[in-house]
């Protein structure tokens, strides 16, 4: 079996998360990718536990990507990503839309060198909008899109009161990543029927609003009409997500005879609900081991998760048994975890491929790979200053 992606030659321009995470998924998919970085290096570089000189935020991220060190202000610099290109199939990037431009690395120059070249952009808010320029991060998304908004209205609505804090994880970011991998293989099953390459312009604020699922209860101010939200339990043998909501919850355990009702038809409705709140609460809390809430959740047939420290997600039992999580090559003679590639094919393979590479290391690899350059060559480079290469030094 081969990679989906193999022959494919992509040139990432990209730092932090946008940008990388499509990069790493396309070089997990059999792509060549070729991270090229400055010479002061991914910020990322800065990020989590440093084992080999390499940080887990970055490692995480480029795992498996060549790398070249090159520094974009140099003219000599600036002709060798030219030649690169012209030998490229695909150029991520997820600076500022004038960036590229001001470079002299346009989408409309790479063209020129190459009309077969597909140019994925990742920004903020898009390219020639009212805010194209405006530099964003996740967190700026997760605000501007109503995300942290609405976690603050759910944390009022279940009895926590009303705060507002940034989302856990960076999906702004990723959400941008996989529309733009969408994008990128939609743009090369389309260039195989035309022979013409195009620019994407993926905006992290649309790909967070089209993936944002509850967005149509707020345009259509129709929050009375949603399901109530999933309700976490904290039980004798840990606290439990149950997918469901209440009204169901209680219907299914008078159903199946694990209750009565304790509420009257005097009641009103504030007393009825608190009556049958409490009268289920004390029938899961009486369910003292998983294996018991288990067999009472199967009976009736509701879905449910433990609510789990990730420290231990290697020991969820899915995650051990499809290898989500594995360990490679930590490049100081042992090993480190990483996440595997979530692609599964049935004839063709899909994988991390290698730990992710120090600035520079594959200067002299990928350019006799690609452009067929010698030795000599590259040295005058590195001499010039137009690549650097840090791994030299480690």
């Amino acid at each position: 079996m081969d990679y989906p992606l193999s022959g494919l030659k992509v040139l990432d321009f990209s730092r932090v998360l946008a940008g990388p995470f499509a990069g790493r998924m396309l070089s997990d998919l059999g792509a060549d990718v070729v991270k090229v970085e400055p010479p002061e290096g991914d910020v990322t570089r800065f990020w989590g536990k440093s084992i080999a000189n390499v940080p887990g935020y970055y490692h995480q991220q480029n795992a498996g990507k060549r790398n070249i060190c090159a520094d974009l202000r140099r003219p000599e610099a600036i002709a060798l990503i030219e030649a690169l290109v012209e030998q490229a199939d695909i150029v991520i990037e997820n600076y500022r839309p004038d960036v590229m431009g001001r470079l002299g690395l346009s989408y409309a120059h790479l063209a020129s060198l190459n009309p077969r070249i597909i140019m994925l952009s990742i920004s903020g808010f898009g390219h020639g909008g009212p805010e194209s320029r405006r530099p964003a991060y996740a967190p700026v998304i997760h605000a501007e899109a109503g995300l942290i908004h609405r976690s603050a209205d759910e944390a009022e609505g279940a009895g926590r009161g009303r705060f507002f804090q940034d989302l856990p994880l960076s999906v702004a970011d990723t959400n941008a990543s996989l529309h733009g991998l969408v994008g990128l293989l939609a743009a090369v099953i389309h260039r195989e029927k035309t022979g013409q390459g195009q620019h994407i312009d993926i905006a992290m604020i649309d790909a967070t609003v089209a993936t944002d699922d509850k967005i149509h209860y707020d345009l259509e101010d129709a929050w009375d009409t949603a399901p109530l939200r999933n309700e976490i339990y904290d039980l004798p043998h840990g606290p439990v997500l149950l997918s469901t909501d209440f009204r169901l919850l209680f219907k299914r355990l008078i159903e199946h005879q694990y209750l009565a009702d304790p509420s009257s038809s005097e009641d009103d409705f504030d007393t009825k609900v608190a009556k049958r709140r409490q009268a289920a609460e004390a029938f899961l809390m009486s369910l003292e081991t998983e294996d018991a809430f288990d067999e009472v959740m199967r009976a009736m047939n509701f879905a449910w998760g433990r609510v789990r420290n990730p420290v231990n997600a290697p020991d969820q039992a899915t995650l051990r048994a499809r290898g989500t999580i594995i360990q490679i090559d930590d490049r100081a003679g042992g090993t480190r975890p990483v996440t595997q590639s979530p692609y599964r094919f049935s004839n063709a393979k899909s994988g991390v491929r290698g730990p992710a590479a120090h600035r520079g290391e594959h200067n002299r690899e990928v350019l006799k790979d690609w452009l067929n350059f010698d030795d000599d060559a590259v040295s005058a480079l590195l001499d010039q200053g137009a690549l650097q290469d840090e791994s030299a030094a480690l």
